[in-house]
């Protein structure tokens, strides 16, 4: 017999209620999990020590490779949703739901880009996709690093 299962996920635009059954008895969190051979995830902007002057605008646009996007809630094999690490010293676990905060920011709607206002100083940005319940895919799809000075 399927059980059912009720998970509440937060999301960017409030709080998402997925109602579904475990298809083959299986863990439902680990649906759609398993990344693609050779996915990676890039910042297409801003470009590694990159210079910005305080107040102004800096985009920041999300490049993918080798998997697609789809919104937070849509269990697509093959894709997931980014989420903005902003001067992060670790990884969140990434065996759980990536959490959402200031500077932990998700773009569960599936968007690409974003526009960032941030105080001056050196700030450490990084992307990790994840799948429709904000779990990092396996093996993780993470971005390297990118640096930018805001003076």
């Amino acid at each position: 017999m399927q059980s059912k299962v009720v998970i509440f996920l937060l999301a960017t635009s409030g709080c998402i209620l997925v109602w579904g059954d475990a298809l083959d008895g299986s863990d439902p969190l680990s649906v759609n999990r398993q990344s693609l051979r050779d996915a990676s995830v890039y910042f297409i902007q801003p470009e590694d020590g990159q210079v910005f002057e305080t107040g102004e605008p800096i985009i920041v646009q999300f490049g993918l490779r080798g998997m697609g996007v789809a919104p937070a809630g849509v269990a697509t094999p093959g894709t997931g949703h980014h989420h903005l690490l902003i001067n992060q010293k670790t990884l969140p676990d990434l065996l759980r739901p990536i959490p959402a905060g200031k500077n932990i920011i998700h773009f569960g709607g599936g968007q690409t880009e974003t526009q960032l206002t941030l105080a001056p100083g050196n700030h450490k940005l990084q992307l990790v996709l994840g799948n429709q319940y904000h779990l990092p895919h396996i093996p993780p799809v993470i971005s390297e690093h990118v640096t930018i000075v805001v003076h």
